[in-house]
C-alpha cells in the first residue's frame, strides 16, 4: 500500500449521521449540552462508525515499543534496557497502564516494532522493523523504506483488530528516548524552537534538558528539515514507535475505527498522520493533556480539546485508558436515558 492509496481510501466521517446523533442528544431528558465534551465525542464516534447508536464493548490498547539511537547522546535518565523490561511487563499485566486497563475493560497489546533486543513474550518478526533506530545526532534515524514499513505495521494492526471485533482502539508507546524524537518532530512540524517544544521527559535535570535541546537543535539544522515533507522529518529524527502510531491513525481512517490519542508522543504521531491525510482528524479522539510542554500546542494544531487534565506524563497509553470510563458513561446516558417525550416533560429549547 502506498501513501497515495491510503489517501484515496480515507473518507471524512459521516456528517449526516452526526446530525442525527446531535438530534438524539437534544431529545435526551436532561439539560441541553450538559455533558459537554462527552456529548461532542460520542457524536464524533457516531460519524466515524456511520451509525447513530452503538456500543464500545471491545476496547484495545496497542502499545508501540521501540528504542532510539539518540539515547547515546545522554538525553535520558535511564538506559534502553528499560524498554524491554516494561514491554515484557505488559504481557504480565504488571505495568501501571495494565492495572488501569483492567478497571477500564481494555485489552492491552504490546508490539515490538523496533526494540534493541528481542523479548520472547512480545517480539514477532513480521512486526519488527529493526533493532532500534540510528542515532539521529550523527545519521538519519531510519530509511524511508523502514519508515513506511513501520507505518504499515500500524495500519495492519487496525485491520486485524477490527476483524477481531474491537470497537475502539487506544494508542500507547514505550521507548526510552521517545520524548526527544517527538520534540524534534514537533519542533519542525509546528515551526517552533526546540526550547519551546522540549521537556524533561522521564526526569531529566536542568543540564540534561539543555543537552537534549542542543541535540535536537543541531539535528534539525543539519538535516534542513521542513514541515512540508512529513515523511522526511519522521525518517530523519523520528522513531519507529511514532511511525507505528502514525499508521494506527491512518488505519483508523481507512477502516473507520475511532482511535484515542494518549499523550505527547502519540499526539505528535497524530499530527504526522493528519499532515499526511487531513481527513484522519475525523477519526481521532483526544484523551488528556500531558505535562510535556508541547502537548497543548500539538492538540491545538489538531483542533482537539482534551477531556482530562490530570498532569499525567506516564505514557504507555495511560491517558487513553483513563478516559475510557468517561466516554462509556457518556455513551450510557446517550443510549439509555429516557427522552423528554417519554418522561412527559416539555423539551428544552436552545435559547439565544
Amino acid at each position: 500500500m502506498t501513501i497515495e492509496e491510503v489517501r484515496a481510501g480515507i473518507k471524512p466521517a459521516d456528517r449526516e449521521i452526526m446530525k442525527l446523533s446531535e438530534k438524539r442528544w437534544m431529545s435526551v431528558g436532561k439539560p441541553l449540552f450538559s455533558l459537554g465534551k462527552l456529548e461532542t465525542q460520542i457524536t464524533r464516534i457516531s460519524g466515524i462508525k456511520r451509525i447513530v447508536c452503538y456500543e464500545l464493548k471491545k476496547k484495545a490498547l496497542i502499545v508501540m515499543c521501540a528504542d532510539n539511537g539518540v539515547v547515546a547522546e545522554g538525553v535520558t535518565q535511564t538506559g534502553q534496557e528499560v524498554t524491554a523490561i516494561v514491554a515484557d511487563n505488559f504481557t504480565r499485566n504488571e505495568t501501571s497502564t495494565c492495572l488501569m486497563a483492567q478497571v477500564a475493560g481494555v485489552d492491552v497489546f504490546p508490539i515490538d516494532i523496533g526494540m534493541v533486543s528481542d523479548v520472547p513474550s512480545v517480539t514477532e518478526k513480521n512486526y519488527k522493523i529493526a533493532y532500534g533506530t540510528n542515532n539521529f545526532a550523527h545519521e538519519p534515524a531510519m530509511t524511508g523504506e523502514q519508515l513506511w514499513k513501520a507505518i504499515e505495521v500500524g495500519i495492519e494492526s487496525v485491520r486485524k483488530k477490527k476483524q477481531e471485533g474491537y470497537d475502539i482502539l487506544l494508542t500507547g508507546e514505550m521507548g526510552i528516548g521517545n520524548t526527544t524524537t517527538s520534540s524534534a518532530v514537533a519542533s519542525v512540524l509546528l515551526e517552533k524552537a526546540p526550547e519551546e517544544m522540549t521537556g524533561r521527559g522521564a526526569g531529566l535535570d536542568s543540564q540534561g534538558l539543555k543537552r537534549k535541546i542542543r541535540v535536537i537543535k543541531r539535528a534539525v539544522e543539519e538535516y534542513h528539515l521542513g514541515r512540508e515533507d512529513v515523511l522526511d522529518v519522521m525518517a530523519k529524527v523520528g522513531g519507529y514507535d511514532i511511525a507505528g502510531l502514525c499508521g494506527l491513525y491512518l488505519g483508523g481512517g481507512l477502516y473507520q475505527v475511532p482511535v484515542v490519542i494518549d499523550g505527547f508522543i502519540s499526539a505528535v504521531a497524530a499530527l504526522c498522520a493528519v499532515r499526511l491525510v487531513p481527513q484522519v482528524r475525523d477519526y481521532l479522539i483526544p484523551s488528556h493533556i500531558s505535562k510535556e510542554p508541547a502537548t497543548k500546542m500539538v492538540l491545538e494544531e489538531l483542533g482537539l480539546s482534551p477531556l482530562l487534565t490530570c498532569d499525567m506524563c506516564l505514557g504507555e497509553g495511560s491517558g487513553a485508558v483513563a478516559v475510557m470510563p468517561l466516554l462509556e458513561m457518556g455513551l450510557r446516558v446517550y443510549n439509555q436515558m429516557s427522552t423528554f417525550e417519554e418522561i412527559n416533560v416539555e423539551q428544552y429549547e436552545v435559547l439565544e
